[in-house]
C-alpha cells in the first residue's frame, strides 16, 4: 500500500513525524511520487493521512444514503486524516467539497441533514419536495464516531448547515468554504492503485466517490447488476493488479460473491462475444456430431475450417431474427456410446484428448464455444468429465450430458432409453463448478438432454444456484413440429429452478425442420439451439 500513501502520516496515528512543508530539492514542496508529504488547507491547514492495510478486503457499501456509503468507504479505506470535508445538501456545495476532497486526499462526509435516507415506501408529495425532512440515515453520532475514528482535527465545510453541525462536534477546527492553494494533487507517477471501488452505471454517489477518489483507488463503473456481463468494466479491472474491492451500493452483490466475480474479472478472459456470462442475454448456436464423422452429425460432414465457417453462418442466420446477440458453437462428442462393451466394459468411446484438442482450440480462436457432449454407457457422468478436465478449463468450453445413453449395469444401447439421476448430474455439475472457480474461469454452460421424462428421475431437485454454471435442458426429440412442439411442452413442465432450456434441430429427422424465425419465437425462446 506505500504507493497509495500519497499524504503524511500523522505522528498522533503512527508515532513518527509528519513531513510538513517538505523540499523536493526543486524549489517546490510536491513530494516524490510515493514518499509521504502533507498538502496546504487555507494557507494554514496541513492534512495528514493513513489507509487502510487491507489488500484482499471486500467491502460493500450498501448504505441507501450516499452519506452512509461515503461513511463506510471512509471506513474501508481511510485509517486516519487529520482533516475531513464535510458537506451539506446543495449540490453545488458537494461538487466543490467533493474537489477540495480529491485534491487533498482526504475523506468526504455528509452533514446529517444532506444525507436524507431514500424512501422504501410511498411517500407524500411534501417528502418528495423536501427530501431533506426525511430521517436521516446518517446520525450525528456516526459523524462524531468516524472524526474521533480518523483523529481528525479539523473540518473543511461546504454549504450551509455543515459549518454549525461541525461546531457542535467540538474539539474540531472548522473551516467554511475552504479552498485548495492551488498545489497539484499528489498523484502523479505513482502506479495504478491496487484497491478498485465498483459503482453501477447511473447511480449518483458524489461524497462516496469523491471518498475512493481520495484514497487513490480505481474508479470502475459497472453496466447492470453482474460485472462480467460488462466487457468495458472487465478490461478495466483487468488492466493492473487488484487488491481490496469496495462496491459503492448493495446491487453488485454480497461480499463473497462480488470478491469471486471480480477475481474472474481480473483474469481479462472473455467469452466468445464479449464478457464472462452465457446466459440469459444471448443465444448459441451450435453445429452437433464429432469431428471428421459424417455420420454422427452436421460438425463432422466437413473439414475443421469449413465446420467454423458453416457455425458462424448458421450464426449469422439465426442473428437477423434474434433479440439478443447470438454466439456460434460446436456441440462436440467427447464420449460416443458403443454397440459392444469395449475393454474397460463400459459401451462407450472416449475420445482421445489429441483427437479433439485441435477442434477446440481452433474454435476458440475463430471465437466459437465449445460444448463437450458425454454418451457415458455404464460409466457414470463424473468419471468421464474428470477425463477432459484440461480441455473444460480452457474459459470457452462447456459441457453436455447425454442421459439417453446412461445405462444401468444390465442395460445395453438399442434396448433401453437410459437414465441418470439429479444427484448424478448435481455431482458432476459440482465438480465442474468447483473446477471453474479454482480456475478463475467465465460461467460454463452446462447441456442436459432430455426428450422423456424419466430420463432425469428426480429433476426437480436439480441444482442450478451455482453463479459458475448456466444450465440448460435441450429438447432432444426429433419428427414432425406437432410432435416435437409437444415433446417440448412435456420437457418445459414443471421445471426445475434456475433452470433454461434450448432445442434441437435434426435435419434430416424433422419434417419440415424449424427454421430459425420459427425456432426463436418459441416460448421460451431457447438460450442453445443446435443442429444434428
Amino acid at each position: 500500500m506505500t504507493q497509495l500513501l500519497r499524504l503524511a502520516i500523522g505522528a498522533a496515528l503512527v508515532g513518527t513525524l509528519a513531513l510538513v512543508g517538505c523540499s523536493n530539492g526543486d524549489g517546490s514542496d510536491r513530494p516524490d511520487p510515493g514518499s509521504t508529504g502533507s498538502r496546504s488547507v487555507a494557507g494554514d491547514t496541513v492534512a495528514r493521512v493513513q489507509l487502510v492495510a487491507a489488500p484482499d478486503a471486500t467491502t460493500v457499501a450498501a448504505g441507501s444514503s450516499d452519506g452512509a456509503r461515503a461513511l463506510q468507504i471512509s471506513r474501508a479505506l481511510f485509517a486516519g486524516a487529520s482533516t475531513v470535508v464535510l458537506a451539506a445538501a446543495d449540490p453545488n456545495a458537494q461538487k466543490q467539497a467533493a474537489r477540495v476532497a480529491e485534491s487533498l486526499g482526504v475523506p468526504m462526509l455528509l452533514s446529517p441533514a444532506a444525507s436524507p435516507a431514500r424512501p422504501t415506501g410511498p411517500t407524500s408529495p411534501a417528502s418528495q419536495a423536501n427530501p431533506a425532512r426525511s430521517t436521516p440515515e446518517v446520525a450525528p453520532a456516526d459523524i462524531s464516531r468516524e472524526m474521533a475514528r480518523l483523529h481528525a482535527s479539523t473540518a473543511l465545510t461546504f454549504g450551509s448547515g455543515a459549518a454549525r453541525f461541525a461546531r457542535r462536534l467540538g474539539g474540531v477546527r472548522v473551516v467554511a468554504d475552504s479552498r485548495t492553494s492551488g498545489r497539484p494533487a499528489l498523484r502523479h507517477g505513482a502506479p495504478p492503485a491496487r484497491t478498485v471501488v465498483l459503482i453501477r452505471r447511473g447511480e449518483t454517489s458524489i461524497a462516496a466517490l469523491a471518498t475512493a477518489r481520495a484514497a487513490a483507488a480505481r474508479v470502475v463503473p459497472v453496466n447492470g447488476r453482474d460485472l462480467r456481463r460488462d466487457p468495458a468494466a472487465i478490461a478495466a479491472i483487468a488492466a493492473a493488479p487488484v487488491g481490496a474491492v469496495v462496491s459503492i451500493g448493495g446491487s453488485l452483490g454480497a461480499p463473497l460473491q462480488l470478491r469471486r466475480r471480480v477475481d474472474v474479472a481480473a483474469t481479462g478472459a472473455q467469452l466468445p462475444g464479449g464478457g464472462q456470462v452465457l446466459l440469459p442475454g444471448r443465444r448459441l448456436v451450435a453445429l452437433y456430431g464429432h469431428p471428421n464423422s459424417p455420420s454422427l452429425g452436421s460438425l463432422g460432414e466437413q473439414p475443421l475450417a469449413a465446420s467454423i465457417r458453416r457455425a458462424k453462418r448458421l450464426a449469422a442466420d439465426y442473428a437477423k431474427v434474434s433479440t439478443v446477440p447470438v454466439i456460434p458453437a460446436f456441440e462436440m462428442m467427447a464420449t460416443v456410446a458403443a454397440g459392444s462393451p469395449g475393454k474397460d466394459g463400459n459401451y462407450s468411446y472416449e475420445h482421445k484428448l489429441s483427437r479433439l484438442r485441435p477442434w477446440v482450440q481452433a474454435a476458440g480462436r475463430a471465437g466459437v464455444y465449445v460444448v463437450l457432449d458425454l454418451q457415458p454407457g455404464r460409466a457414470d457422468f463424473l468419471t468421464q468429465a474428470r477425463r477432459y478436465e484440461s480441455l473444460l478449463v480452457l474459459p470457452h468450453v462447456g459441457l453436455g450430458l447425454d442421459p439417453e445413453w446412461r445405462l444401468k449395469n444390465n442395460q445395453v444401447h438399442g434396448r433401453q432409453v437410459g437414465t441418470v439421476t439429479a444427484r448424478e448430474i448435481n455431482q458432476t455439475t459440482a465438480w465442474l463448478a468447483d473446477l471453474t472457480a479454482r480456475h478463475k474461469l467465465p460461467q460454463k454452460l452446462v447441456v442436459l438432454h432430455q426428450f422423456r421424462l424419466p430420463m432425469i428421475s428426480q429433476r426437480r431437485t436439480l441444482d442450478a444456484s451455482r453463479d459458475e454454471l448456466a444450465i440448460l435442458i435441450q429438447m432432444d426429440g426429433f419428427g414432425p413440429p406437432g410432435s416435437k412442439l409437444d415433446t417440448w411442452r412435456a420437457v418445459l413442465a414443471q421445471p426445475p429452478a434456475g433452470v433454461r432450456f434450448g432445442w434441437k434441430n435434426f435435419i434430416d429427422e424433422d419434417k419440415p425442420t424449424f427454421t430459425p424465425a420459427r425456432t426463436v419465437r418459441l416460448v421460451p425462446s431457447p438460450g442453445f439451439v443446435s443442429y444434428q
